[in-house]
């Protein structure tokens, strides 16, 4: 084999690996990598097959200059330079380009040895150092030119002329595969790193929704289960010594709201222990519309209600919110409220379900003070559940005096049941049974 084809050959060969050398699980930005974690795996890797590989191909290359201890040396300075790459990719590219130059300038056996100045590019595209990195593989070509061409005549191994032009096509092509390459490794990051923030703020925006159904959980249950307790409490202190039976039936009013509320509260901190389980028992729904009812007797509070239209199953979302609704309701009328009276409608249409509730007021001190007809939290978290579901609430004064608070629900999930419901007016509650 001449000196001439010894000198053009290998650098046609010479192909940048198919893979890039950052992994794809990395972020777009140093934050996304341990800041002390240096890539000297991957580095020792690329040294190994530096080494390994080039002692390989010198045995096809006996014209070339042996490799020596300086060449094995200039063999393992580009991949200890890539252990850099993350920290400093300017410096990394640069010098691996620089190291390369002086490894072909010596005249040693052509091989793997571009490796390292692709992973550095590579990874300075990545990391926002185009420049440098384009810099850094148009000086090693201009280098590969000068010698392969010019300088052959001076430099080792001696003998050696130059090379033809006709293989700096395939020279030129393996740059731009290098440069189109380290691109599209730069979008595919930039592409994981959109993915990863829309996923986080996909998550924050779930935890943030759940923990705002939590706390209206929380503060539908303890709202009204509390004024219960409190109401029946001051009647039992009220008629403790004059009325001991009332009293004993303002305790087991007391016992039994207590009870439920801690059902209630412990069936919600059940599913923040086991987010994945599936409830113990089910979400309360309109079915237990009487027993809501109910207990607003038990402190003194007439409720009618009054259902217009067919009966209708209803999604197990919006069951819940109805029940939540109507129970705010009532229990802002028995803390805000002067009258004893409320009247709620449920209106069943083809496509909604309206919720009315109405009590002929005046409202209390504390019921102005607390601000119940703008800015209440109950008042909130009706909306919030509404809304969650596409639907709405409006609550204020009406002109006649007193005070209402109107829903509407979509039921685009439900089903409708044969069974209708009629009006009652009592100064009870009561519904046919379904």
């Amino acid at each position: 084999m001449s000196h001439t084809s010894a000198c053009a050959a290998p650098r046609g060969g010479a192909r940048p690996p198919p893979s890039p050398a950052t992994p794809p699980w990395w972020g777009a930005g140093p934050e996304a990598r341990p800041a002390a974690r240096l890539p000297w795996r991957s580095s020792l890797a690329v040294a190994l097959i530096q080494l390994l590989g080039t002692q390989f191909a010198a045995h096809t290359q006996p014209e070339r200059a042996g490799l020596g201890l300086l060449g094995r040396a200039l063999l393992l300075a580009g991949p200890a330079l890539l252990v850099l790459r993350h920290r400093h990719p300017r410096l990394a590219v640069l010098g691996t380009a620089a190291v390369t130059a002086l490894y072909l300038g010596a005249g040693y056996p052509y091989g793997p040895v571009f490796l390292s100045v692709v992973v550095a590019c590579v990874a300075a595209v990545a990391a926002g150092r185009r420049v440098a990195a384009w810099s850094a593989l148009g000086a090693l070509w201009a280098a590969h030119l000068l010698i392969a061409h010019w300088l052959c005549r001076w430099l080792p191994p001696p003998g050696d002329g130059p090379a033809p032009w006709g293989q700096e096509a395939v020279v030129a092509a393996w740059a731009v595969a290098v440069v189109a390459g380290s691109e599209l490794v730069r979008v595919r990051r930039e592409q994981w790193a959109r993915e990863r923030a829309e996923r986080a703020a996909v998550e924050r925006r779930r935890a943030d929704e759940e923990r705002l159904r939590i706390a209206r959980e929380l503060h539908d249950v303890l709202a009204h289960s509390i004024s219960v307790i409190n109401v029946q409490a001051g009647v039992g202190l009220a008629l403790l010594d004059q009325d001991p039976e009332q009293a004993r039936t303002a305790l087991t009013t007391i016992k039994a709201a207590s009870k439920e509320a801690l059902g209630e509260v412990r069936q919600v901190l059940d599913t923040l222990r086991t987010p994945g389980d599936a409830p113990r028992s089910p979400a309360p729904g309109l079915d237990r519309l009487d027993e809501l009812t109910e207990q607003a007797r038990g402190v003194g509070l007439a409720v009618s209600v009054e259902v217009d239209g067919v009966r209708t199953a209803l999604p197990p979302g919006a069951d819940l919110a109805a029940f939540r609704i109507v129970q705010e309701a009532l229990t802002n009328v028995v803390r805000h409220s002067g009258s004893r009276t409320a009247r709620v409608l449920l209106r069943y249409g083809p496509a909604e379900l309206e919720l009315r509730i109405d009590d002929d007021g005046p409202a209390t001190t504390d019921g102005m003070a607390s601000g119940v007809s703008g800015g209440g939290n109950g008042l909130v978290g009706m909306r919030e559940r509404a809304a969650a579901l596409g639907g709405t609430v409006a609550a204020g004064p009406r002109p006649d005096g007193g005070f209402r608070v109107r829903a509407r629900l979509p039921l685009t999930a439900a089903t409708v049941s044969p069974t209708p419901r009629r009006e009652t007016s009592t100064g009870e509650a009561t519904m046919e049974a379904p």
